[in-house]
């Protein structure tokens, strides 16, 4: 799943073939799994052992390979002489969720579109040490964590106050932070005017209950509310549904029951899928379009069976 620019993709691989999908809301999307989840390697190698990697683990990867990958990340710390500009930024993802966070400044928005952050403001700019600096201080001061588990951002997406209290709720974080400017804020770093950047219609989240193309079936009131999430993949699982809102990793799919199914792309890698129809396949064989393990977003524990 990427986010180059304010509509998500997705990126497809076979040997050495790849390439793109451009999502749209209101628009189907199904695929059948397929034998074995095998490692997906790092930085474009592919992994020399061909692991098979268990069917709930996001980061798609054996331990070798995540321990190569993230050694040549920036949150490793281990580019300290990297050239290029860094921004911090203050991200919102919901009512008490928080973080500060570094971007390197040629990618714009993308890292916040990915972490799905609902609203979000630059603090500041400058290079990577003084950021990662300027992150540690806040983090500290602020009492924010460096991380929020997309379980908990998934809990309360269908319920997010308006755009006022959303921008409000940055503003209010901005202030805390530049308050802090001199008190082992780095020199080099660059403050930035606070500009609230709200990604709510980016993701479709702000989108009404919009009428199935299926006169007969339409989403639950409520919109794109996520009811459940997919746990894993499973060999022959199938999902499939109409694509009504997306935010970071995850795709929001409105279902044949009228509930809307969230499914974890990060599930996806290192999946052989193949292509499947909603309708026909799906629904016709079990009655449903969705049929994978899944589990309540509100914690509710795991559903039995396949779905």
């Amino acid at each position: 799943m990427r986010w180059p620019g304010e509509v998500p993709e997705l990126g497809w691989s076979r040997g050495g073939d790849r390439r793109v999908s451009v999502l749209a809301y209101g628009v189907g999307l199904g695929f059948r799994a397929v034998g074995e989840r095998h490692c997906v390697g790092a930085r474009g190698n592919v992994c020399p052992l061909g692991a098979v990697v268990p069917g709930r683990s996001t980061g798609g990867r054996c331990a070798e390979c995540a321990r190569l990958d993230r050694a040549h990340s920036v949150a490793a710390d281990t580019m300290a002489d990297d050239p290029r500009t860094y921004r911090v930024y203050l991200a919102w993802f919901g009512p008490g969720m928080v973080k500060v966070g570094i971007t390197g400044e040629e990618r714009g928005a993308a890292r916040l579109r990915e972490q799905g952050a609902v609203a979000f403001s630059w603090l500041g700019r400058g290079p990577l040490m003084a950021a990662r600096r300027t992150e540690e201080v806040l983090r500290a001061a602020l009492g924010v964590p460096d991380r929020i588990p997309y379980a908990k951002k998934r809990a309360v997406r269908g319920q997010l106050p308006g755009p006022e209290e959303r921008a409000g709720a940055v503003a209010e974080l901005y202030a805390r932070a530049a308050a802090l400017e001199g008190r082992g804020w780095p020199e080099s770093l660059e403050r930035l005017p606070l500009e609230v950047v709200d990604q709510v219609g980016v993701f479709g989240l702000d989108r009404a209950p919009d009428p199935d193309p299926d006169p007969g079936r339409s989403v639950r009131e409520g919109g794109t509310a996520p009811v459940r999430a997919v746990q894993e993949l499973v060999d022959g699982g199938v999902v499939a549904g109409r694509l009504v809102a997306a935010a970071g990793p995850d795709l929001h799919l409105a279902v044949a029951d009228g509930s809307v199914v969230v499914l974890d792309t990060r599930l996806i890698t290192g999946w052989d899928l193949t292509s499947v129809t909603r309708a026909a396949e799906a629904t016709e064989a079990t009655g449903s379009d969705v049929h994978v393990p899944l589990i309540d977003i509100g914690g509710g524990g795991v559903q039995g069976g396949l779905f």
